[in-house]
């Protein structure tokens, strides 16, 4: 019996962390060398998918966001038809929750939520390594979200590694931080040259920290995790290390800036001393911006 195809889908779309981003050095073709040890993280953007129409149609609730090509969402609704060969219309509804260029991986996520939500929709016909490999061509982040656990990366970060979930990190809970302004990825990348320590990491830094985080000693760990982008966002911008420090004094076990930024994440030994640090956080930089707080 032909099992029948839905014809509506609500996809939620989630974010990460990085534990750890750790830059090898520049690649003759341009990208850099990178490990990098990436943690979901369950807080989303939601998509809807519905088959009909013509073409690709995308909405989104927010207006900065292009819904042509421009966006990953569209792009890789695209790509999963072209190489499947399907003609058929799609419309896709994307609702943005996650901060933008936050370095927590919103519009990577959303393109790994789209394919993921482009294959249920149309029968599964593409198994997960192909999907891998469309993922690839979008963007360095993206194969990560196809699998809903720890990875370690590497390469430009799509040669992708799942990992278990991490003892060191059971029952604790993060706190996270957006400013209220954006870092672009490039100018992190491009401005990264002026900075030739955090340019040119020693290699293995990312395995190191897994087998701590494996051994369930999130102190000992935490000496390990590094994000080599702090150095041109930290120049640039100063509240982000205010940021990263005030954390550290006041309780968390763990303060990092994630990804390219600009986003500040803290783990705390659970939900309850996460929204404590989050309170004490209000206290002294306002509420102007972003702030979640949710288990690990």
């Amino acid at each position: 019996m032909r099992r029948e195809l839905p014809m509506r889908l609500e996809k939620k779309s989630p974010c990460k962390v990085n534990l750890l981003l750790n830059i090898l050095g520049k690649r003759a073709d341009g990208f850099h060398e990178l490990e990098t040890v990436m943690q979901p993280v369950n807080l989303f953007d939601e998509i809807s998918l519905e088959r009909g129409g013509e073409g690709i149609q995308l909405s989104c609730n927010h207006a900065e966001l292009p819904t042509d090509s421009k966006n990953l969402v569209y792009r890789a609704a695209d790509a999963f038809l072209k190489l499947h060969n399907l003609r058929a219309g799609v419309r896709i509804h994307l609702q943005k929750n996650i901060p933008l260029a936050a370095g927590l991986g919103g519009g990577s996520g959303n393109a790994a939520t789209t394919l993921l939500g482009m294959n249920e929709l149309f029968g599964s016909p593409l198994p997960i390594q192909a999907l891998d490999s469309i993922a690839a061509t979008l963007g360095s982040d993206i194969p990560f979200f196809l699998y809903d656990q720890p990875c370690l990366a590497t390469g430009r970060g799509e040669k992708v590694s799942t990992l278990e979930n991490f003892p060191a990190l059971a029952g604790k809970a993060f706190l996270l931080s957006h400013p209220g302004f954006g870092i672009s990825t490039p100018w992190s990348y491009q401005n990264l040259a002026r900075f030739p320590e955090a340019l040119n990491g020693q290699t293995g830094r990312a395995q190191k920290l897994v087998s701590l985080l494996q051994t369930g000693d999130l102190q000992t760990a935490a000496g390990e995790i590094y994000n080599s982008l702090e150095a041109p966002a930290f120049d640039k911008f100063p509240v982000l290390s205010l940021y990263k420090n005030f954390l550290r004094e006041n309780g968390a076990l763990v303060s990092l800036m994630s990804g390219s930024g600009s986003t500040t994440f803290a783990i705390a030994e659970n939900l309850v001393a996460a929204e404590n640090l989050a309170e004490k956080f209000k206290s002294q930089f306002g509420d102007n911006g972003w702030l979640a707080t949710v288990k690990i």
